[in-house]
């Protein structure tokens, strides 16, 4: 059995958001998983250059402790 492929589309594209600021927490939680992991782009549906952005961003968002490193 295949799996039935869903179109995904970048959230930030359609937004039409250019620039992913790290003070945006809230923003940037729902692109993390339950454990605090980064989401992966298959399963974001964010496109390459999104998701490069996105990683930066939740890596700089837990370093300045807006978002925690694990899970509690």
């Amino acid at each position: 059995m295949h799996k039935k492929l869903i179109n995904k589309y970048c959230y930030f594209c359609v937004n039409n958001i250019s620039h992913i600021d790290y003070k945006n927490w809230q923003q940037l939680q729902k692109f993390t998983s339950s454990y605090n992991k980064i989401v992966p782009k298959r399963r974001s549906g964010a496109c390459s250059k999104h998701q490069r952005k996105l990683t930066t961003g939740i890596k700089r968002a837990r370093f300045m402790a807006l978002l925690p490193f694990a899970a509690k």
